[in-house]
C-alpha cells in the first residue's frame, strides 16, 4: 500500500507537520566516526523548505545537500521545541519517521531544565545516488523480503496458531551461583530458529546447543517479541516505545559486536520464522510515547496535555481534565506509564500523509497507519498486537487500524495471485484490553482481543478452586469454551496461563503460583517439583485444547521461576531463563509440552469451535470433567479427560483400576484411539475405560 509521506522520503528528508516554523527547521547532517566516544564529522546545516507549498510539510531533496554516493549519515532535525513544560528552544530531534537510530551519536547537551535524558539519538539513512535507502550505521542492508518465505500456504492460518511470546530481557545463570540480566538480541532470538546461526549476548545457553532450534522443536508457529521498536530503556520494560519506525537498538546491538545491526538481524529473523511456518507478530504500543520527537516537534497535535484546569502533568479522578482525551471509556484517568499519551480525538485540515491529499485529518491517527504500512512492507509481519487499547479511547481509530492492516494484506498477496480469503485467515490483530471490553470484536474494531478471564479460570482449575462461577464444572466450561464469555470464534481469543504481566494478583510465572499456594511444600522446606509439574502439565493441556487462539509466555514450558522480585504495581517482564532447562523434570515437561503443540497445531478437531462436554464428575470430593473436541460427523474426535483433583481410581476399588467416561464418542473407521501426552496406543476396550490419577489430564484422538 503506497503511503505518500513514506514515498516523499526516499528522495528527501521530510519533516512533517512542525508546531513552530519561524524560524523554520533544518535539517543537521554528518556522518560518524567511530571511537571513544564516537565523533560527528563532516556535518553541515541546511534549511528546510515547504514542499509542494503544503503548509506543514517541510523538506529538502538528498541531491541538493551534496552527499556522497554510497555513504551512510547520521542526521537530525533542528526544531524550537513545543512540550509544554519545557523553555521552547531550539534543540535536536530524532527524525521522527527514522527506520534505523543510533544511540551511540547523541544530540548536545542542554542547559537546564533539560536533562540527558533530552538528548535524542541521530537516524540514520543511506544516500545510493538516487535514494535514501535503509541501512545500518555500518552500511548493512536488509535484503529484499518479497517473494521469501514459501508463499502464504506456509504461513498457518489463525485457527491453528500457538504463540510463542518472548520477553527481550533474558537471563543466565553466573559462575558464582547468580544470576545475569541482560539484553535477547535478535540474534539470540534468530538461535531459537534457525539451525548454524551466531547467537548474540547468549551464546554460551545450552538452548542453543544440539541438532535442532528450540522454537522449532516446541512446534510453535507464531512469533510475538516484546515491542520490537526502538525505546530508550535499557529492555527494563519493553513497553516505552521512543522511535515507532525504527527497529530497536539494542536489539540489534550484540556486546561483542563493533557495530548496531538492528534492522538486517531482525529482517533475517523474520525471514527465518516464514520459511519455518512461523509468522511474526508486533507488539505495539500506541496509546502513549515515551521521549518520541513529536513532543519536542508539535505535542498539542500528537499528545495529550494532562492536567485538571491550571495544573501540568495531573489527572485526577474527581477533578475535571482540561483535555476529554485524558480519560478512558469509563471516565477514568488514562495510564500513560510515565510517557506522553496519544492525541486520538483532534482532527484539522491538513496534509494527509497517507494518501498524499489535504483533507481532514487526525494527525496521530494517520501517523500510525503509516507505521503499520511501514512494519508490513519492511519486515512483513503477519500479526499485530495492539497494547492497553483501553488507553488508546478510539474504538474508530482501532477500527481503522484494523482495516488499513488488512487492506495492504490482501493488496500484498493479490499482486502475487493469492485468494483474498486465503489472505483473510492470515493476518490477525489483536487487542490486549483488560478485563476485555468484547463489543472491540464483535463490533469488528479488533480481530481478538486477549482472554484474561482464561488465566484466572485455568489458575483456580488446576488448584481445585472456582472463580466467578459458583459450580466448578460451570467455570471448566467457560475456560474450555471462550464463546460462552461472549467471544464469537475462537480465533478471536488469545488464551494464556500466563503473559508478560507478572506483577499483580495470581499472576506470577506459574510455577512460583503454585508453589506461593502451598503446592509441592514439603514438611521442613523444600518443593516437590513433580507435584508442581504435575498441576503445570494439566494447565497446559486445557491451554492447548480449549477453544481459542493458545499463546505461551516463553519459559512456561519448562515452569520457569523468578529471577528478580514481583512488585506490584510497577510493570515488568520477568526474563526468562533457558539455563533452567538444564533441569531433568524442566526439560521432560517440555517434551510434554511439544508433543500437545504439536497436535494442536495439526489437529481439525482443535482448529474448529465445536465441543460438547459429555462428562462431569463432582461428586464425593471429586472433579472430573470431560470435553469432545470436532465437528461430529467430519472431524475426527478428540476426547480430553482432565481430573481437578486428589481423587485417584485405584484406591476406590474398581476393578481393574477403570474410570468410566459416558458419553463417550465412537471412532471413525479406520482409526485408532491414540492418547497424544504420552504417545501409546489405546485398545478399544480400554477406550472411556482408563484409570485416572490425581491431577492429571489424558488427551485421546481417533488417529
Amino acid at each position: 500500500m503506497r503511503i505518500d509521506l513514506l514515498e516523499r522520503r526516499r528522495t528527501h528528508f521530510v519533516l512533517w507537520r512542525p508546531a513552530r516554523p519561524d524560524p523554520p527547521p533544518r535539517l543537521v547532517i554528518g556522518r560518524l566516526r567511530p571511537g571513544n566516544p564516537p565523533a560527528f564529522v563532516d556535518d553541515r546545516s541546511l534549511a528546510l523548505a515547504r514542499l509542494d507549498g503544503l503548509a506543514d510539510l517541510w523538506g529538502i531533496a538528498a541531491a541538493d545537500c551534496g552527499l556522497d554516493a554510497g555513504t551512510v549519515y547520521h542526521y537530525w532535525f533542528e526544531v524550537t521545541d513545543t512540550d509544554p513544560s519545557r523553555s521552547g528552544r531550539r534543540l535536536l530531534v530524532t527524525d521522527p519517521l527514522a527506520a534505523v537510530v543510533d544511540w551511540r551519536l547523541r544530540a548536545p547537551r542542554l542547559p537546564a531544565p533539560y536533562t540527558d535524558d533530552d538528548r535524542d539519538p541521530a537516524a540514520v539513512v543511506l544516500w545510493d545516488g538516487a535514494r535514501l535507502e535503509l541501512a545500518d550505521p555500518g552500511g548493512e542492508r536488509p535484503a529484499a523480503l518479497e517473494g521469501d518465505g514459501g508463499g502464504l500456504a506456509a504461513r498457518p492460518p489463525n485457527h491453528r496458531l500457538v504463540i510463542y511470546e518472548l520477553p527481550t530481557a533474558w537471563s543466565t545463570r553466573t559462575d558464582l551461583g547468580g544470576v545475569e540480566i541482560g539484553v535477547g538480541t535478535f540474534r539470540d532470538v534468530l538461535g531459537l530458529v534457525e539451525d548454524g546461526s551466531e547467537a548474540g549476548n547468549f551464546g554460551g545457553v545450552e538452548v542453543f546447543e544440539g541438532p535442532g532450534r528450540y522454537l522449532v522443536d516446541l512446534g510453535v508457529n507464531a512469533l510475538e517479541l516484546l515491542p520490537p521498536a526502538d525505546s530508550w530503556v535499557f529492555r527494563e520494560w519493553g513497553y516505552a516505545t521512543s522511535n515507532y519506525f525504527a527497529a530497536d537498538f539494542d536489539l540489534g546491538f550484540p556486546e561483542t559486536h563493533a557495530s548496531p545491526t538492528a534492522a538486517s538481524d531482525l529482517v533475517r529473523l523474520v525471514r527465518a520464522c516464514h520459511r519455518r511456518g512461523i509468522r511474526f507478530f508486533l507488539d505495539v504500543v500506541m496509546a502513549f510515547a515515551t521521549r518520541y520527537a513529536y513532543q519536542n516537534i508539535n505535542y498539542l497535535d500528537f499528545h495529550v496535555r494532562r492536567g485538571a484546569p491550571g495544573r501540568w502533568g495531573v489527572c485526577l479522578d474527581d477533578r475535571p481534565s482540561e483535555d476529554p482525551e485524558d480519560r478512558d471509556h469509563e471516565g477514568r484517568c488514562r495510564q500513560d506509564f510515565g510517557g506522553a499519551l496519544v492525541k486520538f480525538a483532534f482532527f484539522t485540515t491538513a496534509y494527509d500523509p497517507v494518501s498524499g491529499a489535504v483533507r481532514s485529518i487526525s494527525p496521530a491517527r494517520q501517523l500510525l497507519l503509516a507505521l503499520l504500512s511501514h512494519w508490513m512492507a519492511t519486515y512483513d509481519i503477519d500479526g499485530v498486537r495492539v497494547d492497553s487499547t483501553k488507553n488508546i479511547v478510539s474504538w474508530d481509530f482501532l477500527e481503522a487500524f484494523t482495516a488499513h492492516g488488512r487492506a495492504a494484506w490482501r493488496e500484498r498477496w493479490a499482486r502475487l495471485g493469492e485468494p483474498q480469503a486465503e489472505a483473510d485467515a492470515r493476518f490477525l490483530v489483536v487487542g490486549e484490553e483488560l478485563p476485555p471490553r468484547l463489543g472491540l470484536v464483535t463490533t469488528g474494531r479488533l480481530d481478538g482481543l486477549w482472554n484474561e478471564p482464561f488465566l484466572e479460570r485455568v489458575r483456580a482449575a488446576i488448584l481445585g478452586e472456582t472463580v466467578h462461577e459458583d459450580r466448578f464444572d460451570e467455570m471448566v466450561r467457560a475456560m474450555i469454551d471462550c464463546r460462552r464469555l461472549g467471544y464469537p470464534d475462537g480465533a478471536a481469543a488469545v488464551n494464556y496461563v500466563t503473559s508478560h504481566d507478572v506483577e499483580g494478583f495470581r499472576k506470577e510465572r506459574l510455577f512460583r503460583f503454585l508453589a506461593n499456594n502451598g503446592i509441592g511444600r514439603r514438611e521442613g522446606g523444600g518443593l516437590d517439583v513433580d507435584e508442581i509439574a504435575r498441576r503445570v502439565r494439566l494447565a497446559f493441556v486445557c491451554l492447548l485444547t480449549a477453544v481459542g487462539i493458545p499463546m505461551i509466555f516463553a519459559g512456561e514450558e519448562f515452569a520457569d521461576d523468578h529471577d528478580r522480585a514481583v512488585t506490584h504495581p510497577a510493570k515488568q517482564s520477568d526474563p526468562v531463563n533457558f539455563d533452567r532447562l538444564g533441569d531433568d523434570w524442566r526439560r521432560s515437561l517440555v517434551r510434554y509440552v511439544a508433543r500437545l503443540v504439536r497436535f494442536r497445531t495439526s489437529s481439525d478437531a482443535l482448529s474448529v469451535n465445536d465441543t460438547d462436554f459429555i462428562h462431569v464428575d463432582v461428586e464425593a470430593g471429586k472433579r472430573v470433567v470431560a470435553w469432545r473436541r470436532g465437528r461430529p460427523g467430519i472431524d475426527a474426535p478428540v476426547v480430553v479427560l482432565a481430573n481437578f483433583s486428589d481423587f485417584r481410581s485405584d484406591a476406590h476399588g474398581s476393578a481393574p483400576f477403570e474410570y468410566r467416561v459416558s458419553g463417550w464418542p465412537a471412532r471413525p473407521p479406520g482409526t485408532r484411539w491414540r492418547e497424544i501426552t504420552q504417545e501409546r496406543e489405546v485398545p478399544d476396550e480400554w477406550a472411556g475405560r482408563e484409570p485416572i490419577f490425581p491431577w492429571e489430564a489424558k488427551v485421546y484422538a481417533a488417529l
